[in-house]
């Protein structure tokens, strides 16, 4: 039978609360694996705060990033991404997050986490989370190793409506075929998906976003304010 929901996950500030691309190159930076590791964290800065104001490009993003996994054979990023998700990821995922899934699971809805980051970082963080589909921005893979390049259409800003659509299409499915339709997501970038699903959720929004969410009516969901509350 069918699911009769749809639910779909910004990954990045939104089920986690921190940005899984951006804490991947600092990992690889601080542990001497991505060449000067001072140039590597100013340019890991440099992207953020672009993808925050929203100026940054998915070929600007992975120029660097897909880079950084061009640069090494995959046996070595697979062992050092197992330490990442050991040092980095795990201790990051909270109860909150994995109930939100958890809840749509349980009700037999299509669950997929489209996320803007590579399909290498992220497919063991979508397996952490229980969640069984992964649109991410693919990186090109040639004669054993990754060029550097992005396959096909990255899952970026409009870009994610358009790999939504084409994954729902393997399946012979639209969005019309569901009767609810969830996007939950923290970034202003992701405005053309969460404005395309019949319930978008602001989770943990950036200030541009709660704004848009706030006038538009938005339900808006804040996952870590426990966290805020730890810290201050």
């Amino acid at each position: 039978m069918m699911p009769q929901r749809l639910a779909l996950f910004d990954l990045d500030h939104t089920l986690l609360p921190l940005d899984s691309d951006y804490q991947w190159a600092d990992f690889l930076a601080r542990t001497g694996r991505a060449g000067d590791p001072a140039e590597a964290r100013r340019r890991n800065d440099d992207l953020m705060d672009r993808y925050n104001q929203g100026q940054l490009t998915a070929e600007q993003a992975a120029e660097f990033m897909l880079g950084l996994l061009a640069a090494h054979t995959p046996f070595d990023l697979a062992t050092w991404h197992e330490e990442f998700m050991t040092q980095v990821i795990r201790p990051s995922i909270t109860p909150q997050a994995i109930e939100i899934v958890d809840q749509h699971l349980a009700a037999g809805d299509l669950c997929a986490i489209v996320t803007a980051t590579n399909g290498f970082v992220t497919a063991p963080i979508a397996r952490a989370f229980g969640i069984p589909h992964l649109i991410a921005t693919d990186a090109e893979y040639r004669n054993g190793r990754y060029t550097g390049r992005i396959q096909g259409t990255p899952s970026f800003k409009e870009g994610k409506v358009v790999r939504v659509d084409q994954w729902l299409a393997g399946m012979n499915l639209t969005l019309a075929n569901f009767s609810e339709s969830y996007f939950y997501s923290d970034s202003i970038n992701d405005v053309p998906l969460l404005e395309v699903v019949t319930h978008p959720v602001a989770a943990n929004p950036s200030p541009a976003l709660r704004e848009i969410a706030q006038t538009r009516g938005w339900k808006v969901l804040d996952l870590f304010e426990h966290l805020k509350d730890a810290k201050s």
